[in-house]
């Protein structure tokens, strides 16, 4: 009589499969909850931008049906030798470094302050989060309201301190986009905060309490504990937020609409224009792409460059 084979537990858990038929069966109400994002996703995202990379090699019209002729690079050569093109991003960028820096800094400070309240911390959530949750369109009327020259609300507070005759400061080229960061920054600094304060409460109260035993001031605990352990926070924030300024449009469009003349024109802006102003579906798709590449570019670098700071931590 032969002795029985014994079969090692993993062998046995590799060798014994479920059939195909049950696998499927298993995962089917995965795939059916999963398909209704995934239908939005292709239709309202993957297909737009596959149509924008077409498009943009095209001579493409919205008084025309289909693509129309082929343009090849010709669309990209006209965008980069175009002086509003130029203008145009370098409004983007210099409302990227107006909001950026702000939108990091002050919402960490609010945080770290707002962690350090015992009672009615609730009520700082939701006076930092309400802006944010508003429409674009009812950010631009109350921060119209609060920069108009003459009744505004700041007109009023100039007129304290003896102004009588305010600068219209979404009037004046040099100072309308200062105005549009100014309301972005108070529109959505709720989300920084939030975020921050999420990270904040993670970090272990018995760390702050044995550095201040070993005597670290405040500001020592912010520099030596909260800092560091707050970098993934730090590093999601600052490439969400550069990420969001350099896809500004909404405000530039409800507050001064590009102007004055073209001071505050930014590149979706000049899409905008490209393609339902002019009908040029194609120069627009164009500048598209390239913005896109910009964004990417910047979120690469931004991911290359926390990654060898990490190696080298």
């Amino acid at each position: 009589m032969s002795a029985p084979t014994i079969t090692e537990p993993g062998v046995a858990a590799t060798t014994a499969r479920a059939p195909r038929g049950v696998r499927s069966a298993e995962t089917r109400p995965a795939w059916l909850f999963i398909a209704p994002f995934a239908l939005f996703y292709v239709v309202f995202l993957i297909w737009p931008t596959a149509y924008m990379v077409i498009a943009s090699f095209f001579n493409t019209s919205v008084v025309q049906e289909g693509f129309g002729s082929w343009a090849g690079f010709g669309n990209y050569a006209e965008m980069l030798t175009r002086p509003e093109f130029w203008s145009a991003m370098w409004h983007t960028l210099q409302f990227t470094l107006y909001t950026v820096p702000p939108l990091v800094v002050l919402s960490f400070v609010f945080a770290v302050l707002a962690n350090r309240v015992q009672r009615g911390q609730w009520f700082f959530r939701l006076a930092f989060f309400v802006p944010f949750i508003l429409p674009s369109a009812a950010i631009a009327l109350i921060w119209n309201f609060i920069l108009s020259p003459s009744t505004g609300l700041l007109a009023v507070v100039q007129g304290w301190f003896g102004v009588e005759e305010p600068a219209p400061i979404l009037g004046t080229p040099a100072l309308a986009m200062v105005g549009i960061a100014l309301a972005t920054l108070w529109w959505t600094i709720g989300f920084n905060f939030i975020l921050y304060l999420a990270g904040l409460q993670d970090v272990p109260r018995e760390v702050y309490e044995a550095a201040a035993i070993d005597g670290a001031s405040p500001w020592q605990q912010i520099r030596w504990i909260t800092i560091p352990m707050l970098s993934r926070t730090t590093t999601l924030v600052i490439l969400l937020q550069i990420i969001a300024s350099l896809k500004i449009f909404d405000q530039v469009y409800l507050m001064t609409a590009g102007g004055p003349g073209i001071s505050t024109q930014v590149a979706l802006g000049l899409v905008t224009t490209s393609a339902f102003t002019d009908f040029r579906v194609g120069a627009a798709s164009a500048a598209s792409v390239l913005l896109f590449i910009v964004i990417v570019a910047i979120a690469v670098a931004r991911q290359l460059i926390d990654r060898a700071q990490e190696r080298r931590a």
